[in-house]
């Protein structure tokens, strides 16, 4: 989104954008914003559209789950009446004994199936997903699921997040959003701002492209423009997708250790157990304080019956997972997973055998950056305000992939032009711009970037090796050149 004045004719030979000034003024300032702006949209830019891109078809997964496994996931007619969970999990361990029980998720609809999941050692981390017909206890069919995903959501939010290529394929979904905030700030700030000689600009110019315009600035026009419209939304995306990426996420997790940002814990000890001793101080163990583990007694298909009914006497309506107690001195969990809005993320523990609550963990008791991190993990994933959610991420999406090639237009549309040769593409800014920044700036801005690489490494590598990489560049030109 630069807003450097070029020429309009193909024959003109367009100056270097953003030329560092001779003194030390705001100009120099705009001029190192042009030369970070040109160089993330050049190198930054195909993460950015490979994200865009993964991630548009990533929002219509609902849509995709009811063309390709709608036989199982909806039912063939809704009954008149529900039959009790225990009768659908039978069903289920019928028809799939292998395994453990895992957990049971309620219809979320009238026409949706029960889903009965199942623990599989060979499966690994994934699970095998039986559902049932909630009015007939009759089986559907199952799949193979990820935390609940089906496998078509699965293989695309595996393409989003690391393009099929584990850890290491992670690190790209994090150059993405590390950088697109600083790619979206900057071009902020040139658009709206105002070169040497220039008018302030009007909200209409800010808003609108000028589509009389022709050529670079017609393009330029086009790309920062719409690069405002998306300004929210792509800020939005870059927060909540660095607080689960690999190292700014673990930056992030730390912050909120300090200000004890993290959700509370549900305890699960049943009363009257007895919690172990390298245990029961340790506030984030898996059971929030829990006894010496044993083997969990068999599951008692009626028990899910029993922890449903106490926790919807307790208030938990809509959908739930029901799971069962991960040994003997644990209470069951069932835990409301409404992602509509509003939300609901209520939690408590339950004692089947004495039908009672033990434990409550309720929406309301989550401390703010706790509410905003699960909020905005729900929004990214376009689960949080239904089909609304979906069209404006789709939107977003669809609007950062034509940012990005009108910004590699502008590129190829400022090549220099001459009578007996055509550049590929345009001239980079010039070099030295931090040359022309007031030093009051620089010595607040430098700390400042610093610490910034220590929250988010890998926006602080990448940005380190340019420099690196440009000094060489730079220092190798000047030995040519003595």
């Amino acid at each position: 989104m630069s807003s450097t004045t070029e020429p309009t004719g193909r024959r003109e030979q367009p100056a270097p954008a953003g030329t560092a000034p001779a003194g030390r003024s705001r100009q120099g300032v705009r001029a190192l914003l042009v030369r970070l702006h040109f160089y993330a949209g050049v190198f930054v830019a195909p993460f950015l559209l490979v994200a865009a891109l993964t991630g548009l078809a990533y929002t219509f997964t609902p849509q995709l789950d009811q063309a390709l496994y709608g036989d199982r996931l909806r039912v063939e007619e809704v009954g008149e009446r529900v039959l009790p969970l225990s009768e659908q999990v039978a069903a289920a361990r019928a028809a799939h004994p292998e395994g453990t029980l895992a957990s049971v998720v309620t219809p979320a609809g009238p026409e949706d199936t029960t889903r009965v999941v199942l623990s599989v050692p060979e499966l690994g981390e994934k699970q095998r997903t039986v559902f049932v017909d909630p009015y007939t206890a009759e089986v559907q069919g199952e799949l193979t699921t990820w935390f609940g995903s089906t496998p078509a959501t699965t293989w695309l939010d595996d393409l989003h997040r690391n393009l099929h290529l584990g850890e290491f394929g992670r690190l790209y979904s994090e150059v993405a959003a590390s950088w697109l905030w600083v790619v979206v700030a900057g071009g902020l700030l040139l658009w709206t701002g105002r070169s040497r000689g220039q008018r302030a600009p009007s909200a209409r110019g800010v808003l609108l492209p000028d589509l009389r315009a022709r050529g670079v600035r017609r393009t330029r026009g086009l790309h920062a423009a719409t690069g405002v419209w998306l300004a929210l939304g792509l800020l939005f995306l870059s927060a909540t997708g660095l607080t689960w990426s690999q190292y700014a996420g673990e930056r992030f997790g730390r912050v909120l250790d300090a200000t004890r940002g993290h959700a509370p814990q549900l305890d699960t000890l049943l009363p009257g157990a007895e919690p172990a001793a390298e245990e029961a101080g340790d506030a984030h163990a898996g059971h929030g304080g829990h006894g010496t583990r044993t083997e969990a007694p068999p599951v008692d298909p009626a028990s899910f019956d029993t922890a449903l009914a106490v926790a919807r006497e307790a208030g938990l309506g809509g959908t739930v997972t029901v799971t069962p107690a991960a040994d003997a001195t644990s209470a069951w969990v069932v835990a409301q997973s409404d992602n509509v809005w509003p939300v609901h993320y209520d939690r408590v523990a339950v004692d089947p055998v004495e039908g009672e609550v033990t434990a409550t963990v309720r929406w309301a008791d989550h401390p703010v950056p706790a509410k905003l991190t699960r909020l905005g993990v729900q929004g990214h994933m376009g689960v949080l305000f239904g089909v609304a959610n979906q069209i404006v991420l789709a939107l977003v999406a669809a609007g950062l992939v034509a940012v990005v090639l009108w910004g590699y237009r502008m590129w190829w549309q400022r090549r220099p032009v001459r009578e007996d040769r055509t550049a590929l593409a345009g001239r980079a800014p010039a070099r030295g711009a931090w040359r022309g920044v007031p030093l009051p700036l620089l010595f607040v801005g430098v700390p400042a970037v610093a610490a910034l690489g220590w929250a988010l490494p890998v926006l602080g590598v990448t940005l380190a090796a340019f420099l690196a990489v440009d000094a060489a560049v730079g220092l190798v030109r000047r030995t040519r050149g003595a």
